[in-house]
């Protein structure tokens, strides 16, 4: 696992706890009840480059975008600070974070998905 500090003031603990929050919400409640969900922002082609791996091979997927270049910039930081990955698209299968879309290519490249879809949590 990577670091992360423990020893922050109790406001800056309340501060994170409740930051974009909604938000946060929205990408749990989906990455634990759905097979595959991609998170990501428009205007990113590595964002289309996954979903279009998904689609081409078949696979339903929940999307959930939150804004793009110009917005919404806090609700991805949110959700970065809540996943540890620092970009997106961030693609879960069974509520795992597999990574992003080179992941995800090298997971079918690899025929390892087919297995860890067929994975229960």
């Amino acid at each position: 696992m990577r670091p992360v500090l423990q020893n922050v003031s109790p406001n800056v603990q309340t501060f994170v706890e409740n930051y974009h929050s909604t938000t946060l919400q929205e990408v749990i409640k989906h990455v634990a009840s759905d097979k595959i969900v991609v998170v990501g922002m428009t205007q990113n082609p590595v964002v289309k480059k996954a979903r279009k791996m998904l689609t081409e091979k078949g696979l339903e997927y929940t999307y959930l975008e939150y804004g793009s270049y110009f917005s919404m910039w806090k609700e991805r930081l949110a959700i970065k600070m809540w996943s540890g990955w620092p970009t997106f698209p961030q693609v879960f299968i069974h509520g795992s974070l597999v990574g992003g879309a080179d992941d995800l290519a090298k997971l079918f490249s690899e025929g390892k998905i087919q297995a860890l879809l067929e994975q229960k949590q």
